[in-house]
């Protein structure tokens, strides 16, 4: 099928992703829909008049013949809905675009994606849960979505990188920029492992209005979405959403009652919208993921030979999980007092590292 047809028929005035799809079934080729006379046009179901003598009259293939020009200089891959790499999970939802413009190299199709998503204004909390969730699942094989915005989903990016996780960007318009500026560097890095991805053609702003139709994509290319953080409003919520109605799963972090940061979340819980998860561990067993990876022999931990015999107790109780003051406490039978001042000592010995909350984790 020809790419400037393929481009064109994106291009015309009134026919969006559902009448093209009509075309495309009826005619099966871009290229047979700018061939067809106006009686074939107006004998498919929903393609009136008007809409016919826009595809007679559109000048498309002159504008489609100028955006090639910029996608082959950049070396842009065009993926039309009936191709065979165009993301499989994505062409399952009914509003699924047409044609999506992409720079990287992680595979759409790939066995494992999930999208992670949350608010723009991220905590120390919010941040700690990407890096864990990054932690987590780099063995098993993982492709991780997000927006490029700032917050949540620019960490989940950059935690992605950290851990060598393919990890790709869905953007709210053109690829002949990055936004927010501040982002390029990281989606530099991204293109060479993960990549870029839009429906929107180059010189497209990020205009309000592309948000929502950008959230439907991070929600439709994965097996599951995860919210972060959200406030009461937003795109994260927008986005879960969006997944609930694809039937995809969404789950979310819970946060504490009087933060405004985990309100979202809460509520999505509250209301059965998502399923909770505590740890990044829980996703693993909610995918069934369980059983990618071979069992490993369990490695003993080597503890400092300067620990008192109560700090080693702390260090062994941490080993396979964080745990707050009071549940060591309960643990070791000492006061909080006490035990402060050796998670103290500790945490200045880069043992263990404390999260929000008063919980620890080995570092």
């Amino acid at each position: 099928m020809s790419l400037i047809h393929k481009i064109a028929l994106t291009l015309i005035k009134s026919v969006g992703h559902i009448h093209a799809k009509k075309l495309l079934d009826h005619f099966g080729t871009a290229e047979a829909v700018f061939k067809a006379s106006k009686e074939q046009l107006i004998e498919i179901n929903g393609i009136g008049e008007v809409i016919a003598n826009l595809i007679l009259q559109s000048d498309a293939l002159s504008e489609a013949e100028r955006e090639i020009t910029f996608i082959k200089k950049h070396r842009i891959k065009v993926l039309f809905y009936s191709d065979d790499d165009y993301p499989q999970r994505l062409k399952n939802c009914h509003d699924a675009p047409i044609l999506l413009y992409y720079k990287g190299s992680a595979d759409l199709n790939h066995p494992r994606i999930i999208s992670v998503v949350g608010t723009r204004k991220a905590t120390a909390y919010g941040r700690q849960l990407c890096q864990q969730l990054a932690e987590t699942l780099a063995p098993y094989n993982v492709i991780i979505v997000s927006g490029l915005a700032y917050g949540i989903d620019v960490a989940s990016h950059k935690e992605s990188l950290v851990h060598n996780i393919p990890t790709v960007g869905v953007m709210a318009h053109g690829l002949d920029r990055i936004y927010p500026a501040l982002h390029k560097q990281v989606a530099r890095k991204m293109v060479l492992n993960g990549g870029l991805l839009t429906e929107f053609l180059p010189n497209t702003n990020p205009d309000k209005e592309n948000f929502p139709k950008r959230n439907r994509i991070i929600a439709g290319l994965s097996d599951a979405t995860i919210v972060v953080e959200a406030t009461g409003k937003g795109g994260a919520l927008i986005t879960a959403d969006i997944a609930n109605s694809y039937n995809r799963d969404v789950y979310a972090f819970p946060g504490r009652t009087t933060d405004p940061f985990s309100e979202g979340c809460n509520f999505l819980i509250k209301t059965n919208r998502a399923a909770l998860i505590n740890h990044a561990k829980d996703l693993v067993y909610y995918l069934g993921w369980d059983d990618v990876l071979p069992e490993k022999e369990e490695i003993q931990v080597q503890l400092p030979i300067k620990l008192s015999k109560d700090e080693q107790k702390v260090v062994l109780l941490l080993k396979d999980a964080s745990l707050r003051i009071d549940e060591l406490a309960i643990c070791l039978n000492v006061n909080q007092s006490k035990l402060a001042m050796l998670l103290l000592n500790l945490e200045m010995q880069g043992i263990l590292i404390s999260l929000p909350g008063k919980v620890y984790k080995l570092n």
